[in-house]
């Protein structure tokens, strides 16, 4: 058996002895796949047990998702609010935004999940409150700089979470194309800061897991 047919089973495997997806996002990831031109862009079952699984523990008061697409890792991460915690997804497009208040409103989570269509950045930059936790998945050249604008906000011992950061494995090129550099330069960064600790995890795209000290 070739090494890419058996990490496949193993992904097969782990999802099928995890636990499962609700409807909701089972739907979501159904129709996802259907109706968008880029359902790779879906968190999916794996990322998204994981998702919900750092924010049970965390228990966040406030969460910012940078980066909305259907809402899919929106309703995993809100499953872990406090009592009258919040989310605040942000979108620069509104092409799939009438996807994700559907499956929110299905999932009952719209009274905590904000959905805003707009330049992350300038809405990162008005935040006064601390937040919690981030998850990160939007533009992949603008990483280091939404990392710098949001970790200044973060309470000690918060948590920020990158997707996409191994992207396809292109982070071990020689000869990188701009976003793969900007993903490499976004996690060697990290692993040279020393307000935090990190861990890269090889799920799906790659996740950089960040650790305000």
């Amino acid at each position: 058996m070739d090494m890419i047919s058996t990490t496949e089973q193993l992904y097969e495997y782990c999802e099928t002895h995890s636990t499962a997806e609700d409807r909701v996002l089972a739907i979501l990831n159904r129709e996802t796949h259907i109706k968008t031109l880029a359902p790779n862009m879906l968190s999916g079952h794996l990322q998204g047990n994981l998702l919900t699984m750092v924010s049970m523990m965390m228990q966040p008061g406030l969460i910012l998702e940078i980066g909305t697409f259907t809402g899919y890792s929106a309703i995993c991460l809100a499953k872990g609010l406090r009592q009258g915690g919040r989310l605040i997804s942000i979108d620069i497009s509104e092409d799939y935004r009438h996807m994700a208040e559907k499956a929110i409103c299905e999932a009952g989570l719209e009274t905590c999940i904000e959905l805003i269509t707009a330049d992350a950045k300038k809405i990162i930059h008005d935040i006064q409150e601390k937040i919690d936790l981030v998850f990160i998945d939007a533009d992949k050249e603008a990483y280091l700089e939404y990392y710098h604008m949001v970790k200044p906000k973060m309470r000690p011992g918060g948590v920020i979470i990158a997707d996409n950061v191994l992207w396809k494995g292109k982070v071990l090129d020689a000869d990188m194309d701009k976003k793969t550099r900007a993903l490499h330069e976004f996690n060697a960064h990290i692993r040279q800061d020393q307000d935090v600790f990190s861990l890269i995890l090889p799920i799906r795209d790659g996740l950089n897991i960040v650790m305000i000290r």
